[in-house]
């Protein structure tokens, strides 16, 4: 019981090697330290004078830096668009599980990007750049409706959109003839 007691207390060697590394090994001299690894041989002095301390970033800087990365977020929709119209294209216009799903995801990505346009850009509005950012917001809308109208052309191109007379007989009026024909025997 006791050997289980004291081997329970002290670490495994693995362990005290990890708190313990060894000792820096002295290389010859015909083997230079590969790029960008710090020699451990140079004097600190060196390395405090190429140390170059990097000042924060204005205020104005910061909400170009936002400003910059929101128009990346609102581009998001529309450089994806080639892709999924080719992708439509390329489905067909038969009704299809692929085709089906390739409308249903077009006809949900943009309504869902559309209703998280606040939490899309939330991050980089700040009181300066109220009115940039919402510049930007409408342009992400506006290309989300662009990608909603490729869903609608999909739509119409399989034949599901009742764009013409005979779909809508349904609530037309029936015609009353003139004369009737009777056939004689």
């Amino acid at each position: 019981m006791s050997q289980i007691a004291t081997s329970s207390n002290s670490a495994p060697k693995w362990v005290e090697d990890l708190k313990n590394p060894p000792a820096y090994k002295s290389k010859g001299p015909s083997l230079p330290d590969p790029p960008g690894f710090p020699s451990s041989q140079t004097p600190s002095s060196k390395k405090d004078s190429k140390v170059v301390q990097k000042k924060a970033p204005t205020p104005e800087e910061m909400d170009t830096l936002k400003l910059k990365k929101a128009w990346e977020v609102a581009l998001g929709p529309i450089k994806g668009l080639p892709m999924t119209g080719i992708m439509m294209y390329m489905s067909g216009n038969s009704l299809q599980i692929f085709s089906i799903m390739m409308v249903f995801m077009a006809f949900k990505n943009p309504i869902m990007g559309i209703l998280a346009t606040n939490q899309a850009f939330e991050r980089f509005e700040t009181d300066t750049n109220k009115a940039q950012i919402l510049q930007v917001k409408l342009a992400y809308v506006v290309f989300q409706l662009v990608a909603l109208a490729l869903g609608v052309w999909k739509v119409n191109g399989m034949g599901l959109l009742p764009t013409t007379r005979s779909d809508w007989l349904a609530w037309e009026a029936q015609r009353e003839p003139l004369e009737h024909a009777i056939s004689g025997l």
